[in-house]
């Protein structure tokens, strides 16, 4: 996002530059506005009730980013399901090729995603359509769109912040 030029005098020179803003975008009020920092007592929060963690984007390797976060959920309690397009088995977890193949008797709170900015709208479709409590774009990604739509079917929207990270800050 570009903000409006500012322009700094120096001595025989006018210095053009973009204020561009750094750190989370997390959440977009239904009613409009922009997307705003979820509150920690918020995100507190839902780490500390959610149970099920659909991990969309997941990888087998385990020098991934994407494995290390949901090894170290599950090493919390968490109950993790591996949603990739391909593979049988993750951190013993059946795969399951979309959040749509879940069966509807497995409840997903998080929706966890390990996906580019751009592949983010229809993984938080299927998120609205199996009835998932939260929607979680991981560090870097970032979809106001998505979030927006998310927002307006009811879902909590996390932005450009990493679950395990989040976890290790709020939960003691």
């Amino acid at each position: 996002m570009k903000l409006p030029a500012l322009r700094a005098g120096l001595p025989g020179k006018v210095v053009s530059f973009y204020i561009v803003p750094l750190g989370p975008v997390l959440k977009r009020g239904a009613r409009g506005g922009t997307c705003r920092p979820m509150k920690d007592e918020e995100i507190r929060n839902t780490l500390r009730t959610s149970k099920t963690v659909a991990v969309v984007g997941i990888s087998p390797k385990e020098d991934r980013p994407s494995y290390g976060v949901a090894s170290y959920l599950k090493s919390k309690g968490y109950r993790i399901i591996p949603v990739r397009p391909d593979g049988d088995e993750i951190l013993g977890e059946k795969v399951y090729h979309s959040l749509t193949e879940i069966p509807r008797g497995i409840d997903i709170d998080v929706v966890d995603i390990f996906r580019k900015s751009e592949d983010v709208p229809p993984v938080v479709e299927e998120a609205i359509r199996r009835g998932a409590q939260v929607v979680w774009m991981q560090e870097g990604i970032i979809n106001q769109e998505a979030c927006v739509k998310a927002e307006k079917a009811g879902l909590k929207v996390v932005m450009d912040r990493c679950m395990k990270k989040e976890h290790q800050r709020l939960i003691k």
